[in-house]
C-alpha cells in the first residue's frame, strides 16, 4: 500500500471536474431559459425551430469530441482543459448577447464544442491520474460536478426568472423574462467559467500523456506528488511493461482488430447513456411537466426538484461504485428505467396528472443518477489502453453525441406523433434492449490497474 497525497489528487480531480460542472450548466441552462427565448425569438409554435434550438449545441459537441482526440494527443491534456474553458467563457457570454435567432444559434454551436471537449476530456484525464483503488470514485466526481451544473442552472432559472401568473403556459413577450431573464440565465455561466480556465494553470500534466512522450522524468514527478516515490517507480515501471512491441499500424489504431471489440463496448455504453432517454426530461422539462397538468411557474420548481434528486443520487454512486462494481450498476440501470418508463408511459395514456405524474420522473432521475450517468463515463475512461485513449474516449464521446443529438431533436417529432406514453414505452424497449446487451457482453473492471484491465479486454480478449 502506498500513502496518498489525498488533497493533492482531490484538487487536481476537483479542477478537472470543473470542465463536467460547466458541462452540466451549458447543456440545461437551456431548458429552464425556453418559454422565454421562444417567445423573444417568434419560434413558440414552430417545432422544427424549437429541436434546432434544443439541439444545435450538439453538432459542436460532435465536433469537440473528434478534436479533442487528437489535440489531447498532440499537445496534451492540460492545454485542451485550458482551452475548453476559454470557450465556456465566450459562449457564456455570445448566447444572451445579441438579438438575433441566428447568432443565438452560433453561440450554442460554440458552446457546444467546449461541453464536446471536456465531457471525454475530464474524465480520462481523471482516470490517467487516479491511483486504481479510488479510480471509479475520483471519475464519479464528474458526474457530481455534472450534475451539481445541472442543479446550479436549474436554481438558477428559478432565481433569475420573474413570478409568472399562475395559469399562464407562456410569458409576455414584453416581460422582463423575455426580455432579459433568459440573458442572465446563459451569462451566469461566466463565472464559474472564468474560474475554472484560471485553475487549469494550476493542474499537473497527466503522467500517462508525459510518458508517452518520452517525458519520464516529469511523469515521476507528478506520480510522487500523487502517492510518493514508491508509487511513482511503481507506476513508471507498470508503464514500461505494458508498452506493446511494434505491430502493424492496422492493429494499433483504435479502429484496427486489436480493439475493435473494445471500441465497440464502448460506442454502445456511448449510445445507450443517451437513447435511454432521461436527457429528455432535463431538456424537454417543459413538455413533460405540461402534459402532466403543471403551468409554467410549477414547472420551474419541479425542475429543481429533479436537480436535486440527481446531486442526491449521484452521491449514492460515489459510494457504490467500488462496492457493488460497475457491470452491476449498468445492470441496474437499464433495468430499473426500463419499468420506470413502462410505468411512466402508462400514466400519460391513462391521462393522469399532478404528483404522481412526478414520482416516475424522479425515480427515472434518481436510477439514472446512481448508475448509468456516472459509470458510463467510469468505464469509457478505463477500457482502453493509453496510447488509444484519446482516440477511443473521442470516438465513443462523439457516438454519444451523436445518440444525443437524435435523441433530443427528435424527441418533439415522437412526442407529438406518439404522444408521451408511445414515446415512454419506446425509450422502455430500449432500456431492455440495453439489459441483454450488457448481461452477455459487459465484464467487470473495479480495482484493477489500468494495465489489468488492458490485459483482460485486449490480450485476453475476455469480450
Amino acid at each position: 500500500m502506498y500513502k496518498q497525497h489525498k488533497r493533492f489528487i482531490y484538487f487536481i480531480c476537483s479542477v478537472s471536474a470543473m470542465g463536467g460542472l460547466l458541462f452540466g450548466y451549458d447543456w440545461v441552462v437551456i431548458g429552464g431559459a425556453k418559454p422565454f427565448y421562444e417567445v423573444y425569438f417568434g419560434i413558440s409554435d414552430n417545432p422544427s425551430q424549437q429541436g434546432l434550438a434544443m439541439s444545435i449545441a450538439l453538432i459542436g459537441c460532435l465536433a469537440g469530441a473528434m478534436t479533442a482526440g487528437r489535440l489531447a494527443d498532440r499537445i496534451g491534456r492540460k492545454p485542451l482543459l485550458t482551452a475548453a474553458a476559454f470557450i465556456f467563457l465566450l459562449s457564456a457570454y455570445g448566447t444572451g448577447a445579441f438579438d438575433a435567432y441566428t447568432w443565438f444559434l452560433v453561440w450554442r454551436l460554440v458552446g457546444g464544442v467546449a461541453i464536446g471537449i471536456a465531457s471525454g476530456l475530464s474524465p480520462m484525464y481523471i482516470a490517467e491520474i487516479a491511483p486504481p483503488a479510488t479510480r471509479g470514485k475520483l471519475v464519479s466526481i464528474n458526474q457530481l460536478t455534472i450534475v451539481i451544473g445541472i442543479l446550479a442552472a436549474q436554481v438558477a432559472n428559478y432565481l433569475i426568472a420573474e413570478p409568472v401568473a399562475a395559469g399562464l403556459t407562456e410569458a409576455p413577450l414584453d416581460s422582463w423574462n423575455c426580455q432579459w431573464g433568459w440573458r442572465w440565465m446563459f451569462w451566469a455561466e461566466a463565472f464559474p467559467a472564468g474560474a475554472f480556465l484560471i485553475l487549469t494553470f494550476f493542474i499537473p500534466e497527466s503522467p500517462r500523456w508525459l510518458d508517452m512522450k518520452g517525458r519520464e522524468k516529469e511523469a515521476l514527478l507528478t506520480y510522487e506528488r500523487i502517492g510518493g516515490k514508491a508509487y511513482a517507480e511503481s507506476q513508471l515501471a507498470e508503464l514500461l511493461a505494458a508498452r506493446p512491441a511494434a505491430t502493424p499500424e492496422r492493429q494499433n489504431g483504435v479502429g484496427g482488430r486489436r480493439y475493435r471489440r473494445v471500441l465497440i463496448l464502448g460506442i454502445v455504453l456511448a449510445v445507450f447513456q443517451q437513447w435511454c432517454g432521461t436527457n429528455v426530461i432535463f431538456n424537454y422539462a417543459q413538455e413533460i411537466f405540461a402534459d402532466a397538468g403543471f403551468d409554467i411557474g410549477e414547472m420551474l420548481f419541479n425542475i429543481v426538484l429533479t436537480g436535486v434528486i440527481n446531486v442526491v443520487f449521484t452521491f449514492v454512486a460515489i459510494y457504490t461504485v467500488e462496492r457493488l462494481g460497475r457491470r452491476r450498476l449498468i445492470l441496474i440501470g437499464a433495468g430499473g428505467l426500463a419499468i420506470i418508463y413502462l410505468l411512466l408511459g402508462t400514466g400519460y395514456l391513462m391521462h393522469l396528472t399532478g404528483f404522481v405524474m412526478v414520482i416516475p420522473v424522479i425515480a427515472a432521475i434518481a436510477c439514472y443518477a446512481m448508475t448509468l450517468g456516472p459509470v458510463t463515463w467510469v468505464l469509457l475512461a478505463e477500457i482502453f489502453p493509453d496510447r488509444v485513449r484519446a482516440a477511443g474516449m473521442a470516438v465513443c464521446t462523439f457516438m454519444l453525441w451523436s445518440a444525443c443529438f437524435l435523441l433530443t431533436y427528435t424527441f418533439p417529432l415522437l412526442n407529438s406523433a406518439l404522444g408521451s406514453y408511445g414515446t415512454f414505452w419506446i425509450y422502455s424497449t430500449i432500456c431492455v434492449a440495453g439489459y441483454i446487451f450488457f448481461t452477455l457482453r459487459l465484464p467487470e473492471t473495479k480495482s484493477k490497474s489500468l494495465n489489468e484491465i488492458e490485459h483482460e479486454l485486449i490480450n485476453d480478449k475476455i469480450l
